[in-house]
């Protein structure tokens, strides 16, 4: 799990390359859930909270971005 110093110097591409991956993951782990394969059922939340922590940084660059067109 990445944390909040860890995500905030990554460029836009890298949070969301990192975020399909974590998509993947969460999909793999939903399925193995309904298989009842999923030996860690906190695994799903822990992905799910990483897959919310690097929306809100990919949001962030975005509103930065749109500031500092605003300002030119």
């Amino acid at each position: 799990m990445k944390s909040k110093q860890d995500l905030k110097g990554l460029t836009i591409k890298e949070l969301n390359d990192m975020l399909v991956e974590r998509l993947d993951e969460y999909d793999n782990l939903h399925i193995q859930k309904a298989t009842h394969q999923l030996t860690n059922p906190i695994k799903l939340r822990e992905v799910r909270r990483e897959i919310a922590r690097i929306k809100t940084f990919i949001r962030q660059h975005e509103l930065a971005a749109e500031g500092q067109t605003e300002n030119v």
